[in-house]
């Protein structure tokens, strides 16, 4: 005899099972009831904690028809995924059967058999007596494992039907309608937790396409920089004028130091972040290139900073650098890049040993009569620090403490 039971719990409606049951089976609950509800009450909790914790689909699956099995104290569990292309339920996943059935059986989808029945009205499907049943076929890779009932639920994800979760059992007794409960909550989990990894996957999608779209976008704005230094490199070759050439040279300057910025950007293995002594070295050994009369020399701290960050600072010492080789020497000598990690910050330094500061030197007033200097104290109020210039007996060291970027 088959009914249809209104399967409830905690108070709310689960909606109606197909329940088939033989003449003369008793409702009366067997002796250790409460215990089996407890039990799984208890391992539907502990799958909950998993499956918000799951990254990867297929384990989650799995762990998923284990934990049901035990809670439902059978042998066999499995979860069977909708295959859209042809109407049929692959076995996903599963516990108990034969090797060669989990990943390759598959099964069609219709009516005729309990699972298809859920899987297309929705409704949960309790069958006592496969073997009596005349409405629904038993598939042959379950008859081969002489399974006597089973309890079907629909799997839902997103809105949309993923396939059904199926507990089997080759024993003699019966699934309950207060069986499924426990079943239908497993199935609401499974549901969850397969939106949300979609959904993760979806955000990891749009964050990688975001992260290819700037990376792409600094190399063009790298290259078109590069274009332009190259324009400037052709105009100081054509214009004989020496301090037209020299102000094309330091605009040449601060061009090249925010394109290697960019070059490093994305390059970089995270996006937005460049290695700061990568950055710099690379802003040096372009400027040995264009002075080399000069020695310079480079020690910075391995700091990944972002590149707004990176970029003043990359602009600052060029600047710096580009001073001392104008007016620290007459025929060309040794400057010193330094960047290193202290407790308050980063701490910058670039030195020279040539002639020193002219008396009477003033940061604020020299910055009203140069571009450069003006940049300089703008860049350093833009790092949040204040450059100071100390005699470095000889020569001339110019020194900013700013805080640490990574902790802004």
């Amino acid at each position: 005899m088959r009914q249809r039971a209104d399967a409830r719990g905690d108070g709310e409606d689960q909606g109606l099972a197909v329940v088939e049951q033989a003449p003369g089976d008793s409702e009366t609950p067997g002796s250790d009831e409460l215990q089996y509800r407890l039990q799984q009450q208890s391992v539907l909790a502990k799958f909950g904690i998993e499956a918000l914790r799951a990254r990867d689909l297929q384990p989650m699956l799995q762990r998923a028809v284990e934990l049901c099995a035990q809670g439902m104290r059978s042998r066999y569990c499995k979860l069977l995924e909708h295959c859209q292309h042809k109407d049929a339920l692959l076995v996903r996943s599963g516990v108990g059967w034969r090797d060669g059935v989990v990943g390759s059986v598959e099964m069609r989808a219709d009516l005729g058999s309990p699972a298809g029945y859920a899987y297309h009205t929705g409704e949960a499907v309790i069958s006592n007596h496969l073997g009596n049943e005349t409405r629904f076929r038993t598939p042959a890779f379950m008859a081969d494992h002489q399974i006597r009932r089973a309890i079907n639920v629909l799997v839902e994800a997103g809105g949309r039907r993923f396939g059904v979760l199926e507990v089997d059992s080759p024993d003699e007794g019966k699934f309950e309608a207060s069986d499924l409960a426990f079943m239908q909550g497993f199935a609401n989990l499974i549901g969850v937790a397969i939106e949300r990894q979609e959904a993760e996957r979806r955000l990891n999608d749009a964050l990688q396409h975001q992260e290819l779209l700037t990376r792409e976008a600094s190399h063009r704005v790298k290259n078109s920089l590069a274009m332009v230094s190259g324009l400037l490199n052709l105009q100081m070759q054509a214009d004989p004028d020496e301090r037209i050439t020299r102000l094309l040279g330091d605009a040449q300057a601060r061009i090249t130091a925010i394109a290697l910025a960019h070059d490093r950007l994305w390059r970089g293995d995270q996006v937005g972040i460049v290695a700061l002594d990568d950055l710099i070295g690379g802003i040096v050994e372009q400027m040995r290139e264009q002075a080399p009369g000069h020695s310079i020399h480079c020690d910075v701290a391995r700091v990944q900073i972002s590149a707004d960050t990176a970029i003043p600072i990359g602009l600052l010492v060029t600047e710096l650098v580009t001073n001392a080789i104008k007016y620290a020497y007459d025929d060309g000598g040794d400057i010193e890049v330094r960047i290193a990690e202290g407790d308050d910050g980063l701490h910058l330094a670039v030195r020279d040993h040539g002639v020193g500061l002219p008396e009477g030197f003033d940061p604020k007033s020299a910055s009203s009569r140069s571009l450069g200097m003006r940049m300089i104290v703008s860049l350093a109020r833009q790092l949040r620090g204040e450059l100071l210039y100390e005699d470095a007996g000889p020569g001339t060291r110019a020194v900013l403490a700013m805080p640490d970027p990574r902790r802004a």
